[in-house]
């Protein structure tokens, strides 16, 4: 069984660029795919909030529901906020978008640099605090919870790499399944609560071992701010969704954000009014369940929704990285294949690129999501700042209806979140915080120098920038010219072909149909008497095309294999390399895979074009 083929199992056949409408998602399924990040992040927000007070004793676990709703009334401004800007920036991208358009490029840099940051700690804090659940209720399969959270990476990439639309239909059933048991579990709790009476945290919580303080406090809201993350999600995905766009977005987000407020309060306040605390290896939400339904089936059946919700939380990450990362392709701030659609119609070398480094951080913190939070809500809250504060500024600049008041709100949520910045950043400075504000400058430099790079790059393959054509001989009897764009690397490997052989063609692989005219009439003038054959790839494949197009060629001719003279560029640095599509190499090995299988012996020529920066 050859790769393609067991490629075409695991992911499905490749779909025709004329379907991606089709891969839309509708509110069911956009709830399941862009909202597990949001709704799971009690999970670890409370475990967070209940680590961060009981060094306090009794009377610290007595602030929890306080707590809870501050980290509440800044989830309904982050709503107000991101609800008025997938109206405003129905093109999706959320805060980098509004960062770089209202506040200019290197700002909306900073805000993708957190975003990305954040998605990625999203998929690793998902998945080893899913794990952690499940573990409470399994104790055996805590030594093995890095492999375990690995293998459910796998599964997540691999659902995720079949499309857009399958993937939001498999979410559906964690999602809903966690919905469906855990609200009735807090209305039950809420019931037994009213007929017990509130539980005595003074005779069960552990001795105090600190003073209740305000650094205590702030520290503990900063963790439980890990509840706010996945909130901007939706509002960076809203081409994923059907038509009408911004208001499906906006009903979905307005849904999303209310289910989160009364999982979260619900979830804190029935943890301090009944008086739970969990027991060795065991969450603060394990110990709810337990003490709400005992140690039964359905305690076991909230365990596995939490564990699935968890893992599928990941998904968001899976869903608005690659979106994010193709933005700042498009733009050239990172590798342009990054925007590239893949066989299924969605960014998946994105994904790849998300799930390798997600599986590095759950390696490198052996599977504790209490390690990695600390990472997680800089990034998440520095995004909201910066988005909330550029759309004040779009407010100001459009003056459309209202204006004043949408500005007010955004401002009150820029202030709010920024304050919320700084506690977390001071409070958890210690504890890792550091990294991120290290990473996140490094991040922008790094985009920074990509992105002028490819600027020197572009400009060096410009028609305008040919110097020079040699005028070279003939030997061979027919040769076609893969051609992308026409510039000096072109022109080289048109002469060189021109000299060795008596037949010569170009050939142009159309990804996007009537993206090829200006390219034709560029040829035409240069070369009136050298054929170009513009060949249509509906599947948006280079190499399957183009090696059809080469044994038709040969058919045609007697069997008599055609040669292909191949213009490829030499980067100055290394590092440059990794920042092209090395289709050359692709369209090379295709080459040679096909010669293999017909028995062709098909000559392929390079002409090499070295960059001078």
């Amino acid at each position: 069984m050859d790769w393609k083929r067991l490629k075409d199992i695991i992911i499905g056949i490749p779909l025709p660029t004329i379907e991606y409408g089709e891969q839309q998602l509708n509110k069911i399924r956009a709830l399941a795919a862009l909202s597990p990040d949001a709704l799971s992040s009690i999970a670890y927000a409370n475990q967070e909030i209940f680590l961060g007070l009981v060094a306090a004793g009794a009377i610290g676990l007595s602030m929890s529901i306080i707590l809870g709703l501050a980290i509440t009334a800044i989830l309904a401004m982050l709503t107000v906020s991101y609800y008025q800007t997938i109206h405003g920036y129905p093109s999706g991208g959320g805060s980098f978008i509004v960062a770089r358009e209202n506040l200019g490029e290197r700002i909306g840099l900073f805000a993708a640099v957190a975003l990305l940051i954040d998605y990625l700690l999203v998929a690793a804090v998902s998945l080893t605090a899913g794990v952690e659940a499940i573990a409470s209720a399994f104790p055996v399969l805590w030594p093995y919870r890095v492999i375990v959270a690995l293998l459910i990476l796998v599964i997540l990439v691999i659902i995720n790499l079949r499309g857009a639309r399958e993937a939001g239909s498999v979410m559906t059933i964690p999602v809903y399944l966690f919905l469906f048991t855990y609200i009735p579990m807090l209305i039950f709790g809420i019931i037994r609560a009213i007929f017990e009476g509130p539980g005595d945290l003074t005779l069960i919580a552990p001795a105090a071992v600190e003073p209740l303080t305000i650094v205590l406090l702030l520290h503990a809201f900063s963790s439980g701010c890990t509840a706010l993350t996945g909130v901007e999600a939706i509002s960076n995905a809203v081409p994923a969704f059907e038509n009408p766009k911004s208001e499906n977005a906006g009903k979905t987000l307005l849904v999303m954000s209310v289910l989160v407020g009364v999982l979260f309060l619900g979830s804190i306040g029935l943890t301090q009014y009944l008086a739970v605390i969990p027991g060795e290896n065991e969450t603060i939400l394990s110990a709810l369940a337990h003490r709400i339904l005992g140690e039964g089936p359905l305690y076991i059946l909230i365990q596995v929704s939490t564990l699935l919700i968890l893992a599928v939380a990941a998904n968001t990450a899976f869903t608005d990285f690659p979106r994010v990362a193709a933005l700042l392709a498009q733009d050239s701030y990172i590798a342009r294949q990054l925007s590239n659609l893949g066989d299924r119609l969605v960014f998946q070398n994105g994904m790849l690129l998300l799930s390798a480094a997600a599986a590095i951080l759950i390696i490198a913190f052996n599977g504790y999501s209490h390690s990695l939070v600390p990472l997680f809500a800089v990034g998440a809250f520095l995004a909201f700042t910066l988005s909330q504060t550029g759309m004040v500024i779009h407010w100001w600049r459009i003056r459309g209806r209202h204006w004043l008041l949408k500005a007010l709100a955004n401002g009150l949520g820029a202030f709010t979140t920024l304050c919320s910045l700084v506690i977390i950043g001071a409070s958890k400075f210690i504890d890792g915080a550091w990294f991120t504000f290290i990473i996140i400058p490094i991040g922008v430099y790094i985009f920074l120098q990509i992105r002028k790079h490819y600027r020197e790059f572009d400009n060096q393959m410009t028609p305008e920038s040919i110097e020079h054509v040699i005028k070279l001989g003939r030997s061979l009897e027919r040769v076609a010219i893969p051609v992308s764009h026409i510039n000096q690397g072109t022109v080289d490997a048109v002469a060189l072909a021109s000299r060795v052989a008596n037949d010569v063609m170009g050939v142009h692989i159309e990804l996007t149909e009537g993206s090829s005219k200006a390219l034709e009439e560029e040829w035409k003038r240069r070369w009136p008497k050298i054929q170009l054959h513009v060949v249509q790839s509906p599947y948006r494949s280079i190499s399957d095309p183009l090696i059809k197009f080469l044994e038709e060629s040969d058919m045609m001719n007697s069997w008599e294999p055609t040669a292909v003279v191949l213009s490829t560029f030499v980067t100055t640095k290394w590092w440059h390399s990794v920042l092209h599509n090395q289709t050359t190499w692709w369209i090379r090995q295709a080459i040679v895979d096909a010669s293999r299988r017909s028995g062709i012996e098909r000559m392929i020529i390079e002409v090499p074009y070295l960059l001078k920066r």
